[in-house]
């Protein structure tokens, strides 16, 4: 009996000391310029504001895991692409969470990387084209896509194009981002 409880305690500690495999290492804020457009092929989109804190998870210096959560805000009156004013309007007023996976390129300065995931979105979405008519609220799916480069000598700035495809809803928000790591 003491043999079976030494082994199944050694094998929990032996367990419970490998499964720390990501450690944190910093808390991000992002702060950019949000926008959400159709799927469709029309041109129409909204702008606004975008908002996010990561928490990082690191693997190791090519991969990290970052639980999110963030805000989305665009207007509700749709421009095309020349400025004016459309009856057509792509919308979003979200609290985005969920998590992501980054692959990073550690080259010293600058490293590139991108990032995909799963998450979740509870608000207010609007998609109205010639060829879609969603007007949907709650909670719904959403697949994060970034494309970035963290900066500086410990890779602490953080430049992206970020993106959130919202696959019920018809279309896409994202923004062009700016964030700052804040190591633990």
């Amino acid at each position: 009996m003491k043999l079976n409880l030494f082994i199944v305690f050694s094998l929990i500690t032996l367990l419970k000391g490998y499964a720390q495999f990501f450690k944190p290492t910093a808390i991000e804020a992002n702060i950019g310029y949000g926008l959400s457009a159709p799927y469709d092929d029309v041109d129409i989109f909204n702008t606004g504001f975008y908002a996010q804190a990561e928490y990082i998870l690191e693997a190791s210096k090519w991969f990290d895991v970052r639980p999110y959560a963030g805000l989305i805000l665009t207007s509700k009156q749709g421009r095309a692409s020349n400025g004016n004013k459309s009856e057509y309007t792509s919308s979003s007023k979200a609290f985005l969470f969920g998590g992501k996976g980054r692959v990073t390129f550690p080259i010293p300065w600058i490293a590139p990387y991108f990032e995909l995931g799963i998450g979740a979105s509870i608000g207010a979405f609007r998609t109205y084209t010639p060829y879609t008519n969603i007007d949907r609220t709650g909670l719904a799916y959403h697949i994060p896509f970034s494309l970035g480069l963290e900066l500086g000598r410990e890779h602490n700035v953080d430049v992206a194009f970020t993106y959130y495809y919202h696959p019920e809803e018809e279309q896409f928000s994202g923004a062009l981002a700016v964030g700052v790591a804040i190591p633990l």
